[in-house]
């Protein structure tokens, strides 16, 4: 029998990079997926394509999760398409590296609307509507919040946030058998990062061959196997958990 046979999961920011791969194979494990996105829609459209070539079952839903109006409709979309949540991925994020002295006001309102407000929005609204049995949230963070580099100081600042509240949330929604837990990725060859220019660049290059297995960037499929083992009954005993999927960069 499939790990999430029955669940239903919603994956934020699932358009593409690592979303699109924790869709893909949660789908394989059985569960029912809503892939949001803000703006790719032929991503999702054709991520959900997939799923449903192969026999899983998912739902593609526009949603900015910044904004509390457009997370309860995600809510309520899925739930009269595929049924309840029981697995919350949040990876919906945004970055953009540049020294201290070029962080505007806008850049630190959009990275930490997105993904800290953002993951908290989305949090609240599932919690209304896990079964009493309880449910998973995986939140998506990065190596960067435990051990930033240079220019990176308010992407490492919204992740190094994700792991406080996460660590926070876990302790406090325990009692109710809801799970929180962290998935710390470290290098990932993404479409963020061959459009940032990073894949390919000497810090690029160093970081990769700086990464103890296989000297190279891992791919959003070395993510996904990590989440969909903390969103299955394998991991029933974890909670309050930051997973380093990093090929050991650190």
């Amino acid at each position: 029998m499939k790990k999430l046979a029955g669940k239903v999961a919603i994956v934020t920011g699932a358009s593409k990079g690592i979303g699109s791969a924790v869709a893909k194979a949660l789908a394989a494990e059985g569960a029912a997926v809503a892939v949001n996105y803000s703006s790719g829609k032929e991503g999702a459209d054709r991520l959900v394509s997939e799923i449903t070539r192969e026999g899983g079952k998912a739902i593609a839903i526009q949603a900015d999760v910044t904004k509390a109006a457009d997370v309860k409709r995600m809510f309520e979309e899925t739930k009269k398409a595929l049924g309840p949540v029981d697995v919350l991925v949040n990876n919906a994020g945004v970055f953009q590296f540049g020294p201290i002295e070029a962080i505007t006001e806008k850049e630190f309102h959009r990275e930490f609307d997105i993904n800290v407000l953002g993951m908290i929005l989305v949090t609240q609204e599932a919690l209304k509507y896990f079964p009493g049995t309880g449910g998973s949230i995986i939140n998506l963070s990065s190596i960067t919040s435990a051990n930033p580099v240079p220019n990176s100081a308010l992407y490492s600042g919204t992740k190094g946030a994700i792991d406080s509240i996460s660590m926070a949330m876990a302790k406090e929604l325990g009692a109710r058998n809801i799970r929180v837990n962290i998935v710390a990725p470290g290098l990932v060859d993404t479409e963020g990062n061959r459009d940032s220019g990073f894949v390919g660049s000497a810090a690029g290059n160093a970081g990769a061959a700086a990464t103890p297995l296989a000297a190279r960037f891992g791919k959003p499929e070395d993510i996904a196997p990590v989440i969909v083992f903390l969103a299955s009954d394998d991991a029933a005993w974890l909670t309050g958990e930051r997973i380093s999927a990093s090929g050991g960069l650190h």
